[in-house]
């Protein structure tokens, strides 16, 4: 049985989902796993994220309790021969502005984190919700945020919101092309109905020239998630 191996609460999730083309993944599915589509389109979505509370192995990291995160990520299913598919997500870039994390997701998930200069702003103006996340790359800030509704609400279930948010494993390509997957735990999310987004990314330079068709595209939605507490599980790489 997997033990737990972070706990944190995630807070405030601006999600914006981009249409590609699946060829355009394909170099980074993980063995054991094949993308996963919604109504027959493939997203990859950019993330950005207050992590806050965070403990490894029940133990509070000095300075490390409280940060931004920002990735760009795209949807897999891992089917076995005994169960249900189990619908996960694989992580294409991750940032955070703490060494210690990223050096622990590396070396003990080798999940493709890096250490950035990041910023964040949630504040209430009037009625509305505003949000912002930035991150400096390459002497050039990137952001990403929206204005919302104060007043949260459920997730439809089979909607989109809920596909991009209740994916509740983790893949990631190993050296030597193995595969480790672990377990994210946590509720449903409430989201707030979004008003406005801005979007200021350089996609091909921060995530790739794969990618350098996104700068020039609006995102097909745009979603703020309350968030939840989480918890991370110990991995395991997969054995066919």
């Amino acid at each position: 049985m997997s033990q737990t191996f972070l706990t944190a609460e995630w807070r405030k999730l601006i999600m914006a989902q981009y249409i590609v083309d699946p060829a355009i993944l394909a170099p980074f599915v993980p063995a054991g796993t094949e993308i996963d589509l919604y109504q027959g389109q493939c997203f990859v979505s950019l993330v950005g994220f207050l992590f806050d509370q965070v403990r490894v192995k029940r133990i509070r990291v000095p300075f490390h309790a409280r940060f931004e995160e920002i990735n760009l990520r795209f949807y897999v299913l891992r089917r076995e021969a005994y169960g249900p598919y189990k619908r996960g997500v694989v992580f294409l870039r991750e940032f955070v502005p703490r060494s210690a994390i990223a050096m622990v997701a590396r070396k003990v998930y080798e999940e493709p984190y890096e250490v950035l200069p990041t910023s964040h702003s949630i504040k209430r103006v009037g009625v509305s919700l505003d949000v912002r996340y930035s991150w400096f790359f390459r002497r050039k800030w990137q952001t990403l945020s929206v204005e919302a509704s104060q007043v949260p609400q459920p997730i439809v279930q089979g909607s989109e919101e809920a596909f991009v948010t209740e994916h509740y494993w983790g893949y990631t390509r190993r050296r030597k092309g193995a595969t480790s997957e672990y377990e994210v735990r946590h509720p449903a999310w409430q989201i707030y109905p979004i008003t406005r987004h801005r979007i200021y990314v350089d996609f091909a330079t921060v995530f790739g020239p794969a990618f350098a068709g996104l700068n020039s595209r609006e995102p097909a939605s745009v979603l703020l998630a309350e968030g939840s507490p989480v918890s991370v599980m110990s991995g395991a790489r997969l054995k066919d």
